[in-house]
C-alpha cells in the first residue's frame, strides 16, 4: 500500500493521519511544534455547527455529516468529550438577523433566561441551536495523534517542512529540519503554510490568513451554560471553570492586544451576573486559514502525488474530511462528498 506523509498535526492533518491509520495505511505525520495542536488549532473557538453560521462553497456539502462524525469518534476514541450544551445566537449577527435554519428555533426572553440564567439582560429574541456543541481542540488532536501511533503511525515533532521534494517534475517526498521523508503522496494539511509549500506546482491555492484573538477565563463553574454570541461577543465554557471569549481583534502594539482582551472580560462581567471572580488567564491570536471559495480538499498535482486539506472551520469539519480523505487515498475512489472542494488548477 502507498505510504502517505501528512505535514501538520493541527486538528485536520491529526484527523488525517487517525483513519488512515486505522485503515492500515502506512503514514507518516510530521509536525513542527513538539506536540500536536501548536498552531491555529489551539486558537481555535471550537464551535461546532451542523446548522447555522456560514459554509462557503464544497462546505455546504460536509456541515450534514459533522455531529454524526463526531458521534462517531466519540465512540471510537474514549479521550475525546464532546460538551453539547447548544447555542443562543442573537440581534446584530448574521444567523439571528436571518431565519431559522432547520434544526434552529427563535426563542423567547423567558426561554433565554432559562437556558442562561446568569444573563443580566436576556435579549427579547434569539436563536437556539440545541445541537450546537463545543470541544477542547488540542485535547482532541492529541487524542487523534495517540490513536493514529496505537494503530501504527510514525509521528514526528519538532520536524519543520522545508520544501517538497521534486524529481524530474514528481513530488516523492519532502524536505525537513531532520532529513528527507520519502512517500507515494503528501498531505498537506498544515493551514496558512500550504500555499509556499506548493509554490513549485501548479496549483492556485487562494488561502488568506484571518487573524483571531482568544481568550482564556477562569470562571465560576457553570456560569455559562451554552454557547453565546451576541453582537462582537462570543463565550463558552471549555471546560469547567474555564472560558473561551472572542476578543475584537486589533492590529498594533501589545498594550493595545491586552486592552482588548480587558475590554472583553469587562463586557462579559457586564453580561453575566456572578461574573465578579473571573481572571483573564491568557490570550493569544491564530491565524486561520480561509481558502477564498471554500475548503479546498483533494490532488494538487495530475499525478496524484500531492493532496491538499485545507479549511473553515476546520474544527467543525476535520472528523468527516478525515474520514473522507483517507477514503480517497485508501481506495483510489473520488469521495462525491468532496466534489465542490477539489483545488483549482492554473
Amino acid at each position: 500500500m502507498s505510504a502517505v506523509v501528512v505535514v501538520g498535526a493541527g486538528i485536520v492533518g491529526s484527523s488525517v493521519a487517525y483513519h488512515l491509520a486505522r485503515r492500515g495505511v502506512p503514514v507518516t505525520l510530521l509536525e513542527q511544534g513538539p506536540a500536536p495542536a501548536t498552531g491555529v488549532t489551539k486558537d481555535s473557538f471550537a464551535w461546532i455547527r451542523g446548522a447555522g453560521g456560514h459554509w462557503p462553497g464544497g462546505a455546504q456539502d460536509l456541515r450534514e455529516y459533522a455531529l454524526a462524525d463526531y458521534r462517531r469518534l466519540e465512540a471510537e476514541l474514549p479521550d475525546v468529550t464532546v460538551r453539547r450544551t447548544g447555542s443562543l445566537t442573537w440581534a446584530g449577527t448574521p444567523a439571528a438577523d436571518s431565519r431559522p435554519g432547520p434544526g434552529q428555533f427563535r426563542i423567547g426572553r423567558s426561554d433565554i433566561a432559562a437556558l442562561e440564567p446568569n444573563l443580566r439582560h436576556p435579549p427579547d429574541q434569539a436563536i437556539h441551536t440545541p445541537s450546537d456543541a463545543g470541544v477542547d481542540p488540542t485535547a482532541l488532536a492529541h487524542a487523534l495523534v495517540a490513536a493514529a501511533g496505537a494503530h501504527g503511525a510514525t509521528v514526528l515533532h519538532n520536524t519543520a517542512v522545508t520544501s517538497l521534494q521534486v524529481t524530474n517534475g514528481h513530488v516523492d517526498g519532502v524536505l525537513t529540519s531532520t532529513g528527507l521523508h520519502a512517500a507515494t503522496t503528501v498531505v498537506l494539511t498544515a493551514g496558512t503554510g500550504v500555499p509556499k509549500l506548493c509554490e513549485p506546482l501548479s496549483a492556485d491555492l487562494a488561502i488568506a490568513a484571518s487573524p483571531a484573538t482568544l481568550a482564556r477565563v477562569t470562571a465560576p463553574p457553570g456560569l455559562v451554560k451554552t454557547i453565546v454570541a451576541g453582537p462582537g461577543f462570543e463565550v463558552r465554557e471549555v471546560r469547567d471553570g474555564d472560558l473561551l471569549l472572542v476578543v475584537p481583534h486589533v492590529e498594533g502594539t501589545a498594550a493595545a492586544r491586552e486592552q482588548a482582551a480587558q475590554d472583553a472580560l469587562q463586557h462579559l462581567k457586564a453580561t453575566f451576573q456572578g461574573s465578579d471572580p473571573c481572571r483573564l488567564l491568557g490570550y493569544r491570536t491564530g491565524q486561520r486559514p480561509m481558502p477564498a471559495h471554500g475548503p479546498v480538499i483533494g490532488y494538487a498535482t495530475h499525478d496524484r502525488s500531492v493532496y491538499v486539506a485545507v479549511m473553515h472551520s476546520a474544527i467543525s469539519l476535520a472528523p468527516t474530511v478525515g474520514r473522507l480523505v483517507a477514503d480517497e487515498l485508501a481506495t483510489g475512489r473520488p469521495a462525491r462528498e468532496l466534489q465542490r472542494c477539489r483545488p483549482r488548477a492554473h
